[in-house]
């Protein structure tokens, strides 16, 4: 079995598809969203994630296990020169309030099977499964078809949480093989796609129209942020691209929230979301009943 690279497994979801869920990170992103709430999710490597507001006052274990010096305190927190740092995980193996966290581990797909194996129960009890999430797990398209595969051979429902920027050919490759796709629907317009994610949206509507055509359940997800894209222009053409794929009727509407903010911080990121906001409560209700004229069923805050 292949490897791939996680940052998290999380037990019990209820919000990523049917069910009670089991959620697997995949770690790595081509898009930068400034609104992210995994923040940790979009390098392709490992890193090091610190949160000074955890730590233990006068505790210096972390920086007495710095072998290479990279860590130092600053008004009794700790403070990480990435250039120095081996990733080594010395620091938050000694760290005894969770305060230090090496982000990102690869694993092998038999290790993820287990895991998910030991929650058959609730799956089997609530209708759920597990999703693969991230980061984009179809930047990692191998190992993806590999726990999907393994998965269906275990009569496991899945589900993959996907932004769809991803070579065509490995949309197609997992098409088959999952049971449902929750796709993220960010901008219209390609240029402001491009300028606000980083990458232009044209092979994501290619890869939504394929899994389509090809007859996949695929629920719409709108992370809605006032300014960026709850105007109506944007709200009007994507409800104008749907009805064109003719086989849409779920969309969930996902207001924006800070969370990934502190994340942000603890890698020493430089935060985008500075200013950001979830539209009024108005504006969402506008939406809501402006798609459900448009014949699609919408979901609020799923």
């Amino acid at each position: 079995m292949s490897e791939g690279l996680i940052f998290d497994i999380k037990k019990y979801a209820i919000n990523d598809g049917p069910g009670i869920r089991t959620t697997v990170f995949f770690k790595g992103c081509p898009l930068r969203c400034p609104w992210c709430h995994n923040p940790e999710g979009q390098s392709f490597l490992p890193e090091v994630m610190v949160r000074p507001s955890r730590c233990v006052a006068g505790c210096r274990e972390c920086v007495a296990a710095c072998k290479p010096g990279a860590l130092s305190m600053a008004q009794d927190a700790p403070v990480l020169d990435k250039l120095k740092c081996d990733l080594c995980a010395r620091c938050a193996s000694v760290c005894p309030a969770g305060a230090i966290e090496i982000v990102g581990r690869r694993v092998g797909a038999a290790e993820v099977i287990a895991e998910i194996e030991r929650d058959r129960v609730f799956y089997e009890e609530s209708g759920g499964g597990v999703t693969f999430s991230g980061g984009e797990p179809l930047a990692q398209v191998d190992f993806l078809a590999e726990l999907l595969d393994a998965c269906r051979a275990r009569a496991i429902h899945t589900t993959v949480d996907t932004c769809g920027y991803a070579p065509p050919e490995a949309a197609s490759m997992v098409a088959n093989s999952a049971d449902l796709f929750l796709f993220d629907l960010k901008i219209m317009d390609e240029k402001k796609h491009d300028a606000v994610t980083g990458q232009p949206n044209g092979v994501i509507l290619e890869n939504l129209g394929r899994l389509v055509r090809l007859g996949q359940k695929v629920v719409i997800r709108l992370p809605l942020i006032a300014g960026v894209n709850d105007d109506a222009a944007n709200i009007r053409e994507t409800a104008a691209f749907l009805r064109g794929l003719g086989a849409l009727t779920e969309v969930s509407l996902l207001p924006y929230h800070a969370l990934g903010r502190d994340k942000h911080r603890g890698l020493r990121k430089k935060s985008r979301s500075g200013g950001l906001s979830a539209p009024s409560l108005d504006r969402l209700s506008e939406i809501k009943r402006d798609l459900e004229a448009d014949g699609f069923r919408v979901r609020l805050g799923e």
